[in-house]
């Protein structure tokens, strides 16, 4: 009698091929099929997520309509990403907590840019470093008066720490934000 292995269900599959190790730039096209589909995998960054795509990936932040993309370039390929909201969706990071959670995820390793992109007319520079939701009662919520691309640079540089000239800012339009 055959002997049958027992059925893999697809959750463990698809675990089992996430923790697979990214390859090197310089992997061959000859590579198996499931290390290539690692390399060019998708990462999806909802409102209040900081998460990372392998090099060769690519970030997707879905329905970016008030909201700002932060996406640093890091040496080797890799993408770093924070999905900053001007108000904090249950459960996941507030705006002035996603610069501090991006900068642990990039940890020691070199950016080579990063991108800022999103609704930037909506953006006040000091909500990058206390949230809308932090205010108290009675307190003054800063509004932006006109759009600051050059402020929010500087804030996102300094919540980094990086030079402010590797960070540049794009007002887009509403929509989903592809990185790769």
């Amino acid at each position: 009698m055959p002997h049958r292995r027992p059925a893999v269900p697809a959750v463990a599959l698809l675990a089992a091929l996430a923790a697979v190790p990214a390859l090197p730039a310089a992997a061959r096209a000859d590579a198996p099929p499931a290390a290539a589909a690692a390399r060019s995998a998708e990462v999806r960054i909802a409102e209040g997520q900081v998460r990372e795509a392998a090099p060769g990936g690519s970030i997707l932040y879905p329905s970016v309509t008030s909201c700002l993309t932060i996406t640093v370039r890091l040496r080797g390929g890799g993408l770093a990403g924070a999905h900053a909201s001007l108000f904090q969706v249950p459960g996941e990071y507030r705006s002035d907590a996603v610069l501090p959670a991006l900068r642990r995820l990039t940890g020691a390793r070199r950016a080579t840019a990063v991108e800022v992109r999103g609704a930037v007319g909506a953006w006040h520079p000091g909500y990058l470093t206390k949230a809308v939701e932090a205010y108290g009662e009675g307190e003054d919520v800063p509004t932006p008066a006109h759009p600051d691309p050059d402020g929010i640079a500087e804030a996102v540089a300094r919540g980094l720490g990086l030079p402010r000239a590797l960070v540049t800012v794009e007002d887009v339009p509403d929509g989903d934000i592809r990185v790769r």
